[in-house]
């Protein structure tokens, strides 16, 4: 089946190569992947996701990390048999991609605003996509902050970006933390919720986007909650339920709502609408 052939079912995924691959942690790699013939599978918005394969191995969900003119780019933690093959592969690997799926951020409610970025470990990913898109449409949104942490400094991703690129953008502040101490780092450590308390931003006019392990979320949801953030104002992203994309194999459904379908981005107000199963 050819390419042009496949994209004709959303199930079958489009054969692409992988171009680049950068190691951004011992355990997290982004892999740039285009088409046989140089281009992007798909054109996805901040916050979709693809479907990303490997012959005779599997497929799973990934998020979107950044786009380019002729590529895509998915950040891949190490944390299974499909994610353990995929960081044995090399650039001109072949793979399948499929997509986009999900809802994505919703950029018009985030349109004027202040934004507040929030990401924990691999979190990052998807939020980067979204802070990206910021970036390439300043005139859109407000001052910019990211709050980002990880476990230690060697589990920090885009360093690149944290220190150098987005340090840089008009009207943004980068603050980053680390659960405990490092020779090689001189910043903040201590842990995402307490952190974010102590940069204590102010919620007015403001959109948060939050993403990163499931405690993290808990806990930064108690502190936006006692800093006088509205559920309305806060929204996070439960891609890690999803599986086939496409609302068939029930994986991601809580109650009504499949994640596929419905989301995977909510705002914590339609999340308290829902079963508290997430």
């Amino acid at each position: 089946m050819s390419n042009h052939e496949a994209a004709a079912n959303a199930l079958v995924p489009t054969l692409c190569e992988v171009t680049k691959i950068v190691d951004e942690t011992p355990d997290v790699k982004t892999f740039f992947v285009s088409t046989k013939d140089g281009k992007k599978p798909f054109t996805p918005m901040p916050g979709q996701l693809g479907m990303f394969s490997l012959i005779n191995v599997g497929e799973g969900m990934f998020s979107v990390a950044s786009q380019g003119e002729n590529h895509l780019e998915f950040s891949i933690k190490r944390c299974g048999m499909l994610t353990d093959a995929l960081h044995e592969i090399r650039v001109g690997q072949t793979v399948g991609i499929r997509g986009p799926y999900g809802n994505g951020f919703p950029i018009e409610k985030c349109k004027g605003k202040d934004m507040l970025y929030i990401g924990g470990g691999i979190g990052l990913a998807p939020v980067s996509s979204l802070i990206r898109y910021s970036f390439e449409h300043r005139e859109d949104f407000g001052k910019i902050d990211v709050l980002y942490g990880s476990r230690s400094y060697d589990d920090l991703v885009y360093k690149d970006l944290l220190f150098d690129q987005w340090t840089k953008q008009e009207n943004t502040k980068v603050h980053v933390t680390i659960d405990g101490p490092d020779p090689r780092w001189e910043g903040n450590v201590g842990f995402v919720p307490s952190f974010l308390e102590q940069v204590n931003p102010d919620p007015k006019g403001k959109i948060v986007v939050l993403c990163g392990p499931p405690i993290m979320i808990k806990f930064c949801l108690q502190s936006l909650d006692k800093m006088g953030y509205t559920d309305d104002q806060v929204i996070t992203t439960l891609e890690m339920r999803m599986k086939c994309g496409v609302g068939k194999c029930g994986r991601c459904n809580i109650g009504s709502h499949y994640i596929c379908l419905d989301g995977p981005v909510f705002t914590v107000a339609e999340l308290k609408t829902m079963p508290n199963e997430f």
